[in-house]
């Protein structure tokens, strides 16, 4: 087949799919162009081989990937293993002098009352990391050329060692990156099979501990990622694919899997950014300016703000958090993750306190009530013993949830490790501390990315989506005082949503010191042709076509300070559009500007190209009942009421609910995907793209 008519086939090809791989389940969605709609799947995520949880998702939707124009997949499996630090065998080589940078870090103590708080170890041990003789100044020049001595000594020690990876990381190298650059193409020639990466090829920001643990890591999970998009794009070539495969990036766009396996480290965040880009086009939809995107799954939740339809963009991310963990210089969506999800698992400390997470059962065992020989108490069995999840309504009664194996876990994992009488008011009690204790976390993350960051949480309605966020997001809103409660269509499979409407994004980042004098502003603006070339370069590479925007942003604060804020500006970099954005940005983050004898500077160009998505319709994906009908909700059940004891609720099909239609709390709306909980002073209404908007009575 040549390339004309490869692009001619595409061209035809009307099928849309996106698959999302998660701790506990994996969703799919398959847009059909051609008058089919938007199907969903959701299955169990198979930890023996994802591949497989895709691939039954494709067929419950009764997708064919043989007129599929292309496929897009979020995954967690960078994230789960430096989690569970599960990578390869990788080596660091670095400047003389400089092999310890990621032992030494940063000699800040982030919980300083705390004498027991150490760091994760490196990904890399010390005796797998070398040092050769080179060095480049901190302008670029050249002050000791790099050995190829040195390297050739190192080969026969990294083949002893029997590395699967090397990193390559020079000290001042994002300043001129020749020596790392000729490092990696000595070291690919001599260790063939071997994954070879350098710092440079991520990033050319400075601060050298920060990309030191970069390519690190980029190397930790090289193998595996390179490994699993291959498995990947196999399976799907047999199973007749032959349209485009792009994972979806951490920053909010898709890109290649060429570019995937490049930087493995952009797919850290590659499944929960999903569900924020729907929640942006929500959002933008509903006119709706301030928004919280939440997002529980099985295993953790998340959390992000949209502000006039748009997310912001971390340029750093730290992997196990602050305190403990290790940074990340890649852009990621700027999102607040806790260990509270479905799966997430109840248990009792030698004191007799009651935790809930990080740990989750996952898909397998799962949930004691799952009934695949999981016997830990978790999220999901509290919910179900309190009624406010059906026992044969989850996954639309595929998946029938055991009653009597959750009210066993708890009693046996919580009631009676906690000294309480095993009856069916304390079941009921420490259920409800359970949920509490979830909630309380929940509600922790939301204030991080809001209350924490200068904003008033009561400005934003929530979002809710994943699926657990639904059946707690009328109390999360109720504790936060936020009046407004969002929940969309098909919220279970929302990140694969997000996935379809995805456009395509590089970002190119430099760092520098420039301040706002005329001279400054001429090197930002020297800085700022040269990231431009970059950008259309990497276009043409990652893309697939030209941008249909370049966007810019600048790292600036106040001269003498440590840390920077990340602000947009539109035209020419200037004195005044840079000075009116961050001090902007600034007051909003601290609630006051400096004096004018702290004068502002820039530490850094951002420029973002993008490229638009195939521009899904929003109203394709509602899935409300015809107006004219008069539903009635489909039974009762007793489901228990904090602080008020057993109650009958009506439980309705979200399906059956048309436009317009409310619905009094207490009640229970069920669909395939999830759960909806309207409290007992709620009422929720069906919007006009079919979402469930609940007015919490109590906010």
């Amino acid at each position: 087949m040549t390339k004309d008519e490869a692009e001619f086939r595409r061209s035809r090809l009307l099928h849309y799919i996106a698959a999302d791989t998660g701790g506990t389940f994996t969703d799919v969605t398959v847009y059909d162009a051609g008058g089919g709609g938007v199907r969903f799947g959701k299955q169990l995520t198979t930890y023996e081989n994802l591949v497989d949880g895709v691939a039954a998702g494709i067929a419950e939707t009764k997708g064919n990937l043989a007129d599929a124009a292309w496929l897009r997949h979020g995954t967690t499996h960078v994230i789960n293993a430096f989690l569970q630090r599960r990578g390869a065998k990788a080596a660091l080589i670095a400047t003389s002098g400089f092999r310890d940078t990621l032992e030494i870090g940063r000699g800040n103590r982030p919980v300083p009352f705390d004498l027991s708080v150490r760091r994760a170890p490196p990904l890399i041990p010390r005796f797998l990391r070398f040092e050769v003789t080179e060095r480049v100044g901190s302008d670029g020049t050249i002050i000791e050329p790099l050995a190829d001595s040195d390297l050739a000594t190192l080969i026969p020690k990294l083949k002893a060692a029997r590395v699967e990876a090397v990193a390559v990381s020079f000290l001042n190298a994002y300043a001129n990156p020749l020596h790392e650059q000729r490092a990696v193409a000595y070291l690919s020639a001599k260790l063939p099979g071997v994954y070879i990466t350098s710092g440079t090829s991520l990033t050319r920001e400075w601060f050298e501990f920060e990309r030191t643990s970069t390519v690190a890591a980029n190397a930790y999970v090289g193998p595996s990622i390179t490994a699993y998009v291959a498995g990947f794009s196999e399976r799907l070539e047999q199973d007749g694919f032959n349209g485009t495969f792009n994972m979806m990036g951490s920053n909010g766009g898709v890109i290649p899997v060429a570019a995937a396996i490049e930087r493995p480290v952009s797919l850290v965040e590659s499944g929960p950014i999903g569900g924020v880009l729907a929640a942006a086009e929500y959002a933008k939809a509903l006119n709706l300016n301030h928004v919280i995107a939440f997002d529980m799954g099985g295993t953790t939740a998340k959390c992000a703000i949209v502000e006039n339809g748009t997310f912001e963009v971390q340029s750093t991310y730290w992997v196990g958090g602050y305190a403990t963990g290790f940074p990340i210089r890649s852009p990621v969506l700027d999102i607040v993750e806790v260990g509270a999800g479905g799966g997430s698992i109840a248990s009792v400390d030698p004191q007799g306190r009651l935790g809930v997470g990080p740990q989750s059962a996952g898909s397998t065992p799962g949930p004691a009530c799952f009934g695949n020989g999981g016997v830990e108490a978790t999220v999901t069995d509290a919910n179900l013993l309190l009624g406010r999840i059906g026992r044969g309504s989850f996954l639309g009664g595929r998946l029938t949830l055991d009653h009597q194996a959750a009210a066993t876990a708890i009693r046996e994992q919580v009631v009676r490790p906690m000294g309480y009488e095993n009856d069916q008011e304390a079941a009921t009690r420490v259920a409800h501390g359970v949920l509490d204790l979830a909630t309380t976390l929940m509600t922790g993350a939301i204030k991080e990315v809001t209350v924490a960051r200068g904003h008033d949480v009561r400005d934003f309605a929530l979002m809710a989506f994943g699926g657990g966020g639904p059946i707690f997001a009328a109390e999360l809103a109720c504790q936060l005082g936020v009046s407004s409660v969002i929940i969309p269509p098909h919220p279970g499979n929302f990140s694969t949503i997000g996935m379809l409407l995805a456009g395509e994004r590089t970002d190119i980042v430099r760092s520098l010191v420039a301040d706002l004098s005329p001279d400054g502003i001429a090197s930002l603006q020297a800085v700022a042709n040269a990231l431009q070339g970059e950008a259309l370069e990497a276009s043409a590479k990652e893309l697939s076509g030209q941008p249909d925007v370049i966007r810019w942003q600048a790292d600036m604060r106040y001269r003498g300070q440590r840390h920077s804020l990340t602000v947009d500006f539109e035209g020419a970099p200037s004195a005044a559009n840079l000075t009116a954005a961050f001090e902007a940005a600034y007051a909003q983050r601290f609630g006051r500007v400096l004096s004018e004898d702290f004068a502002p500077e820039v530490i850094g160009l951002h420029a973002i190209a993008e490229r638009a998505g195939a521009g899904l319709d929003l109203s394709a994906v509602a899935d409300a009942a015809s107006p004219s009908t008069a539903p009635k909700a489909r039974t009762t059940r007793k489901i228990h009421l904090k602080n008020e004891g057993w109650a009958d609720a009506a439980i309705w099909d979200r399906a059956a609910l048309p436009i317009g239609m409310q619905v009094e709390g207490p009640a229970i709306i069920e669909e395939f995907s999830a759960t909806t909980l309207v409290g007992r002073n709620d009422i929720a209404s069906i919007g006009a793209l079919g979402e469930i908007v609940i007015t919490v009575g109590k906010a």
